[in-house]
């Protein structure tokens, strides 16, 4: 099975947005291999823009020229990802990756270039011009590069197998497509047909679907045609956009399972934004992080790390290094809220092999508060590890902590 857990992992977008190189990419997998690898990471994921040799931060250059081949598939880069060079794309890249020990994704949008329906490049494997399928009327609202297809002509597929059958000739394990979570209904058909292709191509590969926020409502259609999708739009360090969290973890977390994993998006932590400053670091207390990673977790969200994990401190490796929270998310399930408040938070998610429960524990207000919950809301065991201290507490009356503002503690009960 494909995802049987959620996936972890890291993605270029949060640290270095459109301008990741490789030098950049190998570093960051470096890293993974030797510190993290053994507590669960292995994707490394190269995000968006891959094939704009002109790239310089976050923001995106309109009507840039973009590298790509005869069939309109875009290529690497050479300038940013030298052993692109002479037609061998991201294969010795994922090579590489894979050398390590770790798996390699990258970032795509729905569609195909608009220089390919420009040009009238035709499409491999298919008597169609890449004019023929492309939808002028389909554009991102925020990035002008590509066009969507017109799903109803046999080309689109063509195009869609044919961009995968090159992903797997590369290596890649993870494509992460955009422009296309929030977009029903008018892209419905165009997640089946890349769902189609991704799962045709003769490699295994995640799939997942960005931004959000997804339709709830369209949770089954996801489940079936994707392995991650995201439940919000770009999550950065500001708290709101983690107290709202939530409420959205709150409606998908049912909807958690192998195979298909609700995505609450990359976690901003440690060296962030390097384009605009190479000293900007999250602006997340360390109690805020501890609240995202607890929560993530309790949900069974993927977990990719956003930071420039060379410049990683103390504290952040403490985070990602930190086994017992992260099986939190492979070995739980039906993880739930039991309630949330404007002021707390409390969730309790089952252990599959039937030894205990875990039990979180959130403040969400503004300053110190003591949070409860009786032995009767989670039925199991009088003994119980916090693990974020690992101290051990007695849980035959419940539980309860004082927890400074924004805070968060997450038990194993036994």
């Amino acid at each position: 099975m494909i995802a049987k857990h959620p996936p972890m992992g890291w993605n270029s977008w949060d640290c270095y947005g459109a301008a990741v190189t490789e030098d950049v990419v190998r570093k960051n997998a470096e890293y993974m291999a030797e510190h993290l690898k053994p507590y669960g990471w292995e994707y490394v994921v190269v995000d968006i823009q891959w094939y704009q040799p002109t790239a310089l931060n976050h923001e995106y250059e309109p009507f840039s020229v973009l590298d790509m081949d005869e069939y309109g598939r875009l290529l690497p880069a050479v300038n940013r990802f030298p052993s692109a060079a002479g037609g061998a794309g991201f294969g010795p890249l994922a090579d590489y990756v894979h050398s390590l020990g770790l798996k390699f994704g990258i970032h795509i949008m729905r569609g195909m270039p608009r220089m390919a329906a420009h040009k009238h490049l035709p499409i491999k494997g298919c008597d169609a011009g890449c004019h023929e399928v492309a939808n002028p009327n389909s554009i991102c609202a925020w990035n002008p590069d590509m066009y969507g297809l017109r799903c109803d002509k046999p080309g689109a597929k063509a195009y869609y197998d044919s961009i995968f059958q090159l992903y797997a000739q590369w290596g890649v394990d993870f494509v992460k497509c955009d422009d296309i979570a929030r977009e029903y209904p008018h892209c419905q058909r165009e997640i089946e047909l890349i769902s189609e292709a991704c799962r045709s191509c003769g490699r295994d590969m995640v799939l997942s679907l960005s931004p959000g926020p997804a339709p709830v409502e369209k949770a089954q259609h996801l489940k079936r045609y994707a392995n991650m999708w995201r439940i919000t739009d770009d999550f950065w360090d500001n708290w709101k956009l983690l107290r709202a969290m939530f409420e959205r973890a709150e409606k998908w977390c049912i909807h958690s399972g192998p195979g298909h994993w609700p995505d609450a998006d990359m976690l901003p932590l440690g060296a962030l934004r390097q384009c605009y400053d190479p000293e900007d670091w999250t602006k997340f207390t360390h109690a805020e992080q501890r609240t995202m990673m607890t929560l993530w977790s309790m949900m069974r969200s993927p977990l990719m790390i956003g930071a420039e994990m060379t410049k990683n401190d103390d504290f952040t490796l403490s985070l990602l290094q930190n086994a017992d929270v992260l099986n939190i998310g492979q070995e739980s399930f039906c993880g739930h809220p039991l309630w949330t408040t404007e002021e707390e938070s409390v969730w309790v998610a089952p252990r599959q092999d039937g030894q205990g429960v875990y039990v979180a524990l959130f403040n969400l207000s503004d300053e110190a508060r003591t949070v409860s919950v009786a032995r009767a809301q989670y039925e199991v065991g009088s003994a119980a590890t916090e693990l974020w201290s690992k101290a051990t507490v007695s849980a035959t009356e419940g539980l309860s902590a004082t927890l400074a503002a924004h805070d968060a503690v997450v038990y194993l009960v036994k």
